[in-house]
């Protein structure tokens, strides 16, 4: 243990104060983060899809598991009758792909040297910084994901108490990717519904659980490996992400390039946009996974950051957003499933209310059969939905060339789809109404904030208004047909 002490060191020692100082700078780096942390708040915002879901919503900081209650949301005569959620997976770690990536880096900084004149300085400490990421990681839930999910079923159950009801339970409608990120977040969520139903007592196995395990179904939770014509247009297509590409050599990304290459004293010939990027997600999953905020975070600064927000918003705008437009509408059958749901319930709170006129004994408060039907997928599945429903365009598109002139864009994936993002269609039936067809009205929410609709920007419609909106979605878009690639001809004219 070192002591203050205002003696001369001799030469000897020298190196290893040195040494121990920076050892104590970089844990002083890699402290847990408070509520207020300022480069968490600095950088936090623009790590695109790999965003914390409390930066989107700071208020869960403080207390997670309290409801979020948008005073938007309807209340008084209108009683929420279903609520069909889609769901992004929980906080995960990094895939192997950008693990090696990561690994190729740390290997460049182990091999530049201990820094100018034998000094320690970002580069030295980021050698000696442990990865803490290996290749069997893979873009699996981490446990941070599945108090995502506990803490969301906590506050969706206190917000919509009736349809989350024990009594419900059973009813519960459970739907996941096959991947386990998506598996294992639709257990977590069950197990915070437990929590709900019974504090204090530890859940059961999933398989054991009333409602059941989430059921696979990634003809719709994965609908973009399932359409040949995007894999064929865009997943496979090389020229696809030119805009990316583009932006990766463009001045943006050259000045970001050549100031990373000083700030770690590398050759700036051995980095390239995809290492500087990874760089910027390790901070991100630092802060993540582990709630630290790690030395590749003093990598970059806010104007850095920018940037490479854009990067990553580029591919997700040309591969899942309104780049192409096959990449929303590829999305149809999910859009049409939805819509398959609350036209289910409709019919079916019709039919109770009918009953409940003629015998009075029949109580029309009775719930549907699917009151809460919850879908667990990814980034890729909602952000093509909601370009469907024309939310997030911008007048112009994101290319490689209108960075300045996109800084205020609507298209922010960071905003939109953080980790445990989530759209949620609620459907209520109004006693009041004056006619039957002001029975029906619905919301929308994404991460449980009311979301105004896209033709009225009201924070309201009649059911059936919205359904005559999104009519050629619901009747024309076929999914057969959407998917399906061109016929080439193939009529020999040669004689």
């Amino acid at each position: 243990m070192l002591r203050a002490s205002g003696r001369r060191l001799g030469a000897a020692v020298a190196p290893a104060v040195a040494l121990a100082a920076a050892l104590l700078s970089s844990l002083a780096r890699c402290s847990l983060l408070g509520p207020s942390d300022p480069v968490a708040s600095v950088l936090s915002p623009y790590f695109g899809t790999k965003t914390r879901y409390e930066d989107v919503n700071p208020g869960l900081v403080l207390d997670p598991e309290a409801p979020r209650r948008d005073p938007e949301l309807l209340e008084g005569t209108c009683t929420p009758v279903q609520l069909v959620a889609l769901i992004r997976h929980g906080t995960r770690y990094p895939t192997a792909k950008q693990i090696r990536k990561l690994r190729q880096l740390h290997g460049l900084l182990q091999a530049r040297g201990r820094g100018s004149a034998g000094g320690r300085d970002l580069g030295a400490a980021l050698a000696d910084w442990p990865l803490g990421y290996a290749d069997w990681m893979d873009g699996q839930l981490v446990e941070k994901g599945r108090q995502d999910m506990r803490q969301l079923a906590l506050r969706l159950a206190s917000l919509f108490p009736a349809l989350f009801s024990r009594e419900n339970y059973g009813r519960l409608r459970l739907l996941t990717s096959s991947k386990h990120r998506c598996v294992d977040s639709g257990a977590a969520f069950l197990q915070g519904l437990w929590q709900h139903y019974h504090p204090g007592l530890p859940p059961p196995d999933v398989a054991d659980m009333e409602c059941g395990p989430p059921r696979i179904n990634d003809k719709l939770m994965r609908f973009f490996d399932h359409c040949e014509k995007f894999l064929t247009e865009v997943e496979r297509n090389a020229t696809a992400l030119y805009h990316v590409e583009a932006f990766k050599t463009g001045p943006e990304m050259q000045n970001i390039l050549k100031k990373v290459a000083a700030t770690l004293q590398v050759p700036v010939n051995d980095l390239n946009a995809d290492l500087i990027q990874v760089a910027f997600f390790t901070c991100s999953f630092d802060l993540a996974i582990k709630g630290v905020k790690s030395p590749w975070c003093d990598v970059f600064d806010i104007d850095d950051a920018r940037v490479l927000e854009y990067l990553n918003d580029l591919k997700q705008y040309w591969k899942r957003g309104h780049g192409y437009t096959i990449n929303s509408r590829s999305s149809c059958t999910l859009f049409q499933d939805i819509f398959q749901h609350l036209d289910k319930a409709v019919e079916q709170k019709q039919r109770l209310e009918k009953f409940s006129n003629l015998l009075p004994v029949f109580s029309k408060s009775q719930p549907i059969s699917s009151p809460v039907i919850l879908q667990f997928g990814h980034a890729e599945t909602l952000l093509p939905l909601l370009s469907l429903m024309g939310y997030f365009k911008d007048k112009e598109p994101l290319t490689a060339y209108n960075y300045k002139e996109q800084m205020h864009r609507k298209f922010r994936s960071g905003h939109i789809v953080p980790y445990a993002s989530n759209l949620i269609f609620v459907l209520y039936h109004c006693e009041n109404a004056k006619t039957p067809k002001e029975q029906f009205q619905v919301q929308m929410l994404l991460n449980e904030k009311v979301l105004p609709l896209a033709h009225s920007q009201e924070t309201v419609s009649l059911y059936e208004d919205l359904k005559n909106y999104y009519k050629d979605i619901l009747q024309g878009c076929q999914n057969s047909e959407e998917c399906e690639l061109p016929k080439v001809n193939s009529t020999s004219d040669e004689l």
